[in-house]
């Protein structure tokens, strides 16, 4: 499978979706505001989406102060929250529906079957490696099995798996890393789509949601590089379109361990209520951030 982007010919739709599970650090700030800055120089549109489909970790506080340290650091999006546009509602947990019908098609086209495998099973399972991303590689233990057994018992709690045609090469051209090359069932394994809990899955959720907002390219961070072959499997089957894609490099500490929420030093919320500006992260990170931030 060979990705060619076909968004040019659309107007310029970019985003920002960050997750409320903890407060938002100063990677995601240079990542964001590149996407910012991209849609800005093509005359485009960004748009905010919450991706709260995480019930366990998602949090109302931590989504009130996403936005309060998105609006102090200088960002403007077009559609999203306090503004709305033609995709509301912008909140992942308000759009059940929609992933659920994408799974019912993917259903039917017998893209995916049901899974009851859970993480430290598969941890358990020597023929198990680590794919292009570090996550672990399925071993195809309900790759077999029979849906109808499966599904017709009320105890089992199964998700859904993703079927990968192993030996399938997925190339495509990043906007700021270029020619990209993984092979499905070696660089990644069957992936799930919907968990066991009943929600949709980072990937499924993250595809329909850019289909149905039409956004023409996805900036994000070099951690989702490998995430870009599986999504591209996805909007193939469903028949979407895909966006371009444009992966920015993750910011590190001091140690040169890369950032994370829980490394609430470096958090916009923590650096705000210290005192500082926008203006004197660009100085000291540079970088991205050095156009066009506010004093």
């Amino acid at each position: 499978m060979n990705a060619h982007a076909t968004t040019q010919r659309r107007p310029y739709r970019g985003r920002i979706a960050p997750s409320p599970t903890g407060h938002l650090h100063l990677g995601h700030a240079r990542t964001f505001w590149t996407a910012q800055q991209r849609a800005r120089e093509r005359g485009g549109v960004l748009i905010l989406r919450n991706e709260d489909i995480d019930r366990a970790r998602c949090k109302p506080e931590f989504a009130r102060g996403m936005t309060e340290d998105l609006k102090w650091f200088g960002f403007e999006w077009q559609e999203g929250p306090d503004v709305g546009g033609p995709h509301a509602p912008y909140n992942q947990s308000e759009r059940q529906r929609l992933y659920q019908d994408a799974l019912e098609q993917l259903k039917s086209g017998g893209f995916v079957y049901p899974c009851t495998c859970s993480r430290k099973d598969i941890q358990s399972a020597a023929s198990a490696p680590q794919g292009a991303d570090d996550e672990l590689i399925y071993p195809g233990t309900c790759r077999v099995s029979s849906q109808s057994t499966l599904t017709h018992q009320p105890s089992t709690k199964a998700g859904w798996r993703f079927r990968v045609r192993d030996g399938e090469p997925i190339e495509f051209t990043d906007g700021a890393l270029g020619p990209q090359r993984f092979v499905a069932g070696k660089d990644f394994g069957d992936f799930v789509l919907w968990r066991n809990d009943d929600a949709p899955a980072y990937q499924l959720a993250a595809v329909v949601d850019d289909a149905a907002m039409g956004i023409t390219e996805v900036v994000r961070g070099a951690d989702l590089l490998a995430s870009t072959a599986r999504q591209l499997l996805l909007y193939r089957a469903l028949g979407f379109e895909p966006p371009a894609f444009f992966h920015c490099p993750l910011m590190t500490d001091a140690n040169g361990v890369r950032l994370a929420k829980r490394n609430d030093a470096l958090s916009l919320r923590r650096l705000r209520a210290g005192g500082e500006s926008p203006k004197a992260i660009r100085e000291r990170w540079g970088g991205a951030l050095q156009r066009g931030l506010p004093d």
